[in-house]
């Protein structure tokens, strides 16, 4: 009896000692080297069907994480789309630099590499995405026709959610950088993005329809506007970012199209625009068709040096002379509770305030609080110009002409 019951404890120990082995090793990771598939970083030879081969590899393994690994080296890529749904948490590590082709024509979807359908996504490596965008911005008359050329965004995500960017690079993209469509919970970190202060159309990260982002920590100089947040975005979290040159953060332009959604729950804080032509900036078409709102945005420690319109709202706004009466149309865009504080620095414009709301609907809830903006030429003092804003002034307010 006594040695029966040493071999069945025996064996429960066994059992025990396993299970627990079982439960601290479940699954396995597993990297897949993009030079398996037949890539080649020569800058020469096109390695979007190695990728896609890897991606697809390491999107169906069930058996743990997967990583898709690009090494040191120059890899072309015609164009490339990486799909999900996948069976795990899936890491893209860049180590090397991914080139674009310099002709346009090579490129026939909206951005030059995309990622869609994917949860639970990481990109980082701290590698190089070059879009070779200065051969393409001769093409883009963006400024003057309504009708331009649709360019290739450099990087886009749409339909991803629970995933994050860390210390991608971004240089010379076709037109934007770093495009977001219905993404949800997503955090962009220690990215940088560079474009030459004249390139045209080529935004920082555009972001549209999505929800719970966090962007921080990051450096952004282009063409055009650092971060460009569109319709149907929600609880945005913008911090320590360093943007010029460019056309600052904005939101919009909003109300040009029937199926627009509100934009709520924007924070940006702790930040630097150095040299942009605009700062925080809210545009709407003055010939809007659409009744949508914005609401619920904060704007906290924010420096200005240099900056052509450090805080601007402008539901005047129709480009290329798309308004066949300046001035007789009146934005259908509601901006409400907007918190200005501790906003503060040099303007290059004399107007270093500027609030051109809709006649037929003012904004409400404006608040300003703490704001010393100073204005750098010698021709005049600072001012303010706000029309139909309805709020409150709390603290030191430099320009001090604003009536709300």
């Amino acid at each position: 009896m006594a040695s029966r019951f040493l071999i069945v404890l025996y064996a429960l120990s066994l059992f025990f000692v396993l299970a627990a082995s079982t439960r601290q090793y479940p699954r396995q990771e597993k990297v897949f080297d993009v030079r398996d598939y037949g890539a080649y970083g020569d800058s020469k030879r096109d390695n979007a069907v190695a990728f896609t081969k890897a991606w697809n590899d390491a999107c169906q393994w069930s058996s743990g994480r997967s990583t898709v690994y690009i090494p040191a080296g120059i890899f072309y890529v015609s164009q490339v789309t990486f799909t999900g749904p996948c069976k795990n948490f899936i890491t893209f590590i860049v180590t090397g630099t991914l080139l674009a082709p310099k002709n346009p024509d090579y490129i026939k979807q909206e951005e030059w590499i995309l990622f869609k359908y994917v949860d639970n996504l990481t990109v980082t490596g701290g590698g190089l995405l070059d879009g070779q965008g200065s051969y393409s911005w001769p093409l883009n008359d963006c400024n003057k026709n309504p009708s331009c050329r649709t360019l290739a965004m450099n990087i886009g995500f749409a339909f991803v959610r629970f995933s994050r960017i860390n210390g991608l690079r971004s240089i010379n993209s076709k037109m934007g950088h770093f495009n977001f469509f219905s993404v949800e919970d997503f955090n962009i970190t220690g990215v940088t993005i560079t474009a030459p202060g004249d390139s045209p159309n080529t935004d920082g990260i555009k972001i549209g329809k999505s929800n719970h982002m966090h962007i921080f920590n990051v450096t952004i100089g282009t063409g055009d506007d650092c971060i460009a947040i569109l319709d149907g975005t929600s609880n945005l979290e913008i911090s320590d970012v360093r943007c010029g040159p460019g056309h600052g953060i904005s939101v919009g332009s909003l109300g040009r199209y029937k199926d627009e959604k509100n934009v709520q729950g924007l924070t940006v804080r702790d930040s630097i625009f150095n040299g942009t032509t605009d700062g925080l900036r809210i545009k709407t078409w003055a010939k809007s068709v659409s009744e949508i709102s914005v609401s619920n945005f904060l704007y906290e420690n924010i420096q200005m040096i240099n900056v052509g319109n450090p805080i601007i709202i402008d539901q005047q706004y129709c480009p290329h002379g798309q308004c066949d009466s300046p001035g007789k149309y009146a934005s259908h865009v509601q901006i409400k509770d907007v918190k200005y504080h501790k906003i503060w620095g040099t303007s290059t414009s004399k107007e270093a305030l500027k609030m051109q709301c809709s006649k037929t609907f003012p904004c409400q809830d404006v608040e300003l609080s703490d704001i010393n903006l100073s204005y750098v030429g010698s021709d005049g003092l600072v001012s303010a110009l706000c029309e139909n804003v309805g709020g409150s002034i709390r603290g030191k307010i430099v320009p001090a002409n604003c009536e709300i």
